[in-house]
């Protein structure tokens, strides 16, 4: 069996529909564009594609080659190991994302993502410059130890990358039954929200069924509309800056700690984290939240930290 570049094949449909969609937008006046902070996302796109070819992509490649050799079974090309394939990469990538989420080193690369505060197709295609070798050595390889091929890894990956463009979009509404089970737009919305009330959620790639499972899922509210970004927005279309401002951030503070369980919190600890509490994470928001609106049954009672930084 043989898997195909469709990413190569996808981006001509993706220029199409972000035409489409800006489009509908003017007509249906429901949703935003805003042509600077499009053209800043397009270009962290393109810049995710070009990383890879620095070396990057050749050396995680290599390694799950040799990975491969170690691996505990051989399991075949066929059509139902690519299902199985997929919908392990899914939970893969639910707990790559969510870790993406409440520990700073990795939030770092992910942030980009996030750092828009529209939310229309080009967001799908703001991308880190730095994340993509360490998440896929750290959390793939597993999938080729256990005996899936790299190549069928890098194509389900591919394909769950590609699934996940058309969900960031506002034009969208709910979508009944099909909601159950698979991640849509206005789950994802939730996920790029930074209200209170929809922090910490909905880490789905394809399956919401995860977040259903470990407790990660929150619905959107007719009564609450998104509002997209980080906690302590950007104010910036520079690339570079959206790039490695988190970076940066982490620099100064690791140079600034008075200690290595201090310098290790600024590094490992959830965004926001800070050793006097003069800082919020995203916990402590909801949790305050939860507190003037008197519903602390909401509230994770495992302090859990994840989505947009808070300081």
């Amino acid at each position: 069996m043989n898997f195909p570049d469709i990413i190569a094949f996808a981006v001509p449909a993706f220029a199409i529909l972000v035409l489409a969609e800006m489009i509908a937008v003017r007509i249906m006046k429901r949703g935003r564009y805003e042509a600077r902070d499009s053209a800043a996302s397009l270009i962290m796109g393109f810049g995710s594609e070009l990383a890879p070819l620095l070396g990057g992509g050749a050396l995680v490649f290599g390694v799950f080659m040799a990975a491969y050799e170690f691996r505990l079974m051989t399991i075949p090309n066929a059509w139902w190991a690519v299902v199985l394939c997929f919908v392990l990469d899914d939970f893969r990538y639910y707990w790559w994302h969510r870790i993406s989420h409440e520990r700073r080193w990795f939030w770092a690369s992910h942030v980009i993502h996030h750092s828009s505060q529209h939310y229309n197709l080009t967001t799908a295609l703001r991308q880190t410059w730095t994340g993509q070798i360490i998440g896929q050595l750290l959390f793939k390889t597993p999938l080729i130890l256990i005996g899936f091929h790299p190549a069928m890894v890098l194509f389900v990956g591919a394909v769950n990358l590609i699934y996940q463009f058309w969900i960031h979009t506002e034009l969208i509404n709910r979508m009944g039954p099909f909601e159950w089970v698979f991640n849509t737009p206005s789950h994802h919305r939730v996920h790029h929200a930074t209200n209170p009330r929809y922090l910490d959620a909905n880490y789905a790639g394809t399956l919401i069924i995860w977040d259903r499972m470990f407790g990660t899922f929150v619905a959107e509210e007719e009564s609450e509309q998104p509002r997209y970004g980080i906690i302590k927005n950007l104010g910036t279309f520079n690339p570079l800056l959206i790039a490695f401002h988190e970076w940066i951030g982490i620099a100064k503070d690791v140079w600034g700690a008075r200690s290595i369980k201090e310098a290790s919190g600024y590094l490992f600890g959830p965004p926001g984290w800070s050793p006097d509490g003069s800082r919020m994470t995203s916990a402590m928001i909801k949790e305050r939240w939860a507190r003037v609106h008197g519903d602390q049954a909401d509230v994770d009672e495992a302090g859990r930290v994840a989505a947009q930084p808070a300081e």
